[in-house]
């Protein structure tokens, strides 16, 4: 059983620089991914073994980038949660979500409990 514990500003403060962290990653693979994506040119060289590889790997870059920019707005979306003061706390019972939890998924908005709710 996951132990709760009381979230303190200390603890706050760690989730804030704990997402701050992984913002900035995640900025950084953004902007290897915009040019991982590029449009593979017709004019460019490349055997046609090559060229079904490259589409395939861009394929999956843009997919990547798809969960990114989706991550790095939830976790902007965190970090909003933490000025006004509603970081913590579960939008639908209201509970305290578990610090590990937290840990394991900074952005989480709902307790591990009404996550098993919404999947059934």
């Amino acid at each position: 059983m996951i132990h709760e514990v009381i979230m303190t500003a200390d603890r706050i403060a760690e989730f804030q620089k704990i997402i701050e962290q992984t913002l900035a990653e995640l900025k950084v693979s953004e902007i290897y991914l915009k040019d991982a994506t590029k449009p593979i040119e017709p004019s460019v060289a490349l055997g046609r073994l090559t060229r079904m590889e490259a589409i395939g790997e861009k394929g999956v870059n843009e997919a990547r980038q798809t969960e990114v920019k989706r991550r790095i707005e939830r976790l902007g979306n965190a970090l909003d949660r933490i000025n006004k003061g509603e970081y913590g706390n579960c939008i639908r019972c209201g509970k305290e979500i578990p610090y590990e939890r937290l840990l394991a998924v900074p952005e989480a908005l709902i307790c591990v409990p009404c996550a098993e709710k919404k999947r059934r």
